[in-house]
């Protein structure tokens, strides 16, 4: 390829970063606007997320599977299909107002982000001169932090619309008052993930016109290996108590990361009296502050033991979790913003404890580690439970449970000096 496609191949790669980054980041902006449109409870509303991270958690395999007959450029096409048909099954769902075909939606647009994601990775690394690959992944995934920082700030403009009725302003409305507002409000979903769909779609029709080289992997498993079946050799892996606590650490934190954002515009509206379009430039602030943590804290990983730094993160957010859970109004918003700072550098650091001395397995137990997501699908409910039981404020007392499992992960690793860090999720 000459120089001059190859940069062009790069682009169109780096665009899947951001793509799956604006997705994944609209889905705080989501929580509470189906919430609204669909009359849902906390518990329901949290469903969101658990469809969005169930299909990162079953398609990966699948998605190996497809690329290793079909091709990296097969698997990113279909990635792409599927996403876009996600996003456009957001207009008939948004015309019925039916929140199963919403997360069904969502489902299938995941299950092409879990495409993209496994091939976009390690596509990446060969676009270029081999000495160059890390800078590359490393500009592309800077994409996916962009993508968090304006994802809430686009919903917020575009899907929330600012009104929210309280129970007596519903039951002073007729029945067809009453649908005629919903409808509205569900609607505006409709054209932002129709545009989502059509820019796929473009991508995808770019892609498919590209010449791209393929990646040809080497096999490092040994004759003995191969004598073992998938689930012989995950079992085996798991054995190990280092991957196995870090699979553990990694459930917890995307859990508490999808947690926390999730129900951030309900927590704000709820204990600081924010209205919808406050509290999602409140979150803006949120995920600006998670990227400043991220570029932070891997700067100062360069003087201090990342293990020392993921501990004391820990301790941090654990305190200003406390705090948003005992004090109201917009101090206990400041503090979430805090925690999305100092969460920032958990995922690439336990990624980096877990897969630790895996030599020939370090592919296989990185997959694990990376199914490892699907507490997102998990503790969101959890916490929409114990908010309709009691109320938001208590609970965002689920998630020190989880920095707290973290903390002793760190605590078990404080003997680690050094660390190859992967790119943070």
């Amino acid at each position: 390829m000459t120089k001059n496609n190859n940069l062009y191949a790069i682009a169109l790669i780096t665009s899947l970063f951001f793509l799956w980054g604006v997705a994944l980041n609209l889905n705080p902006i989501l929580i509470p606007h189906l919430k609204k449109a669909c009359e849902l409870t906390d518990l329901q509303s949290s469903l969101v997320d658990s469809a969005s991270y169930l299909a990162y958690f079953i398609l990966p395999i699948p998605a190996a599977l497809f690329m290793k007959k079909y091709g990296y450029k097969g698997g990113i096409l279909l990635g792409l299909i599927l996403f876009a048909c996600g996003a456009f099954l957001f207009y008939p769902a948004a015309s019925v107002r039916n929140y199963a075909f919403f997360l069904s939606a969502l489902f299938v647009l995941f299950s092409g982000a879990a495409f993209l994601e496994t091939a976009a990775n390690p596509y990446i690394t060969v676009l270029g001169d081999p000495a160059t690959a890390t800078h590359r992944l490393n500009f592309s995934q800077s994409f996916n932090g962009l993508a968090a920082s304006l994802a809430p700030l686009i919903g917020g403009v575009f899907i929330l619309s600012g009104k929210t009725l309280t129970p007596a302003q519903k039951a002073g409305m007729t029945a067809d008052q009453l649908n005629t507002y919903l409808n509205k409000e569900a609607s505006s979903v409709q054209i932002p993930y129709l545009i989502i769909g059509l820019v796929v779609l473009t991508v995808a029709i770019l892609i498919f016109r590209k010449p791209l080289p393929e990646i040809i992997e080497e096999d490092l498993e040994t004759a003995e290996d191969h004598k073992h079946t998938l689930i012989q050799k995950i079992f085996a892996l798991l054995s190990r108590k280092q991957l196995r606590m870090g699979v553990f650490a990694e459930f917890f934190y995307v859990g508490a990361q999808a947690g926390i954002l999730g129900f951030f515009i309900r927590f704000s509206e709820r204990e600081a009296g924010m209205g919808e379009k406050t509290a999602a430039a409140f979150l803006t602030a949120a995920a600006l502050g998670f990227m400043a943590g991220r570029f932070s804290g891997t700067f100062l990983m360069k003087f201090v033991n990342p293990v020392k730094i993921l501990a004391t993160y820990c301790m941090i957010n654990i305190v200003l979790l406390i705090i948003a859970v005992t004090l109201h109004n917009k101090i206990s918003v400041f503090a979430l913003i805090g925690v999305a700072f100092f969460m920032s550098i958990m995922f690439p650091t336990v990624f980096s404890l877990s897969i630790r001395g895996l030599g020939s397995k370090t592919k296989l137990g990185s997959s694990l580690v990376i199914m490892a997501i699907v507490g997102g699908a998990i503790v969101p409910p959890i916490m929409g439970k114990v908010s309709d039981l009691t109320s938001i404020q208590y609970a965002y007392l689920v998630p020190v449970i989880s920095f707290a499992y973290i903390f002793y992960f760190a605590y078990k690793n404080l003997k680690v000096k050094e660390l190859e860090m992967v790119t943070a999720h």
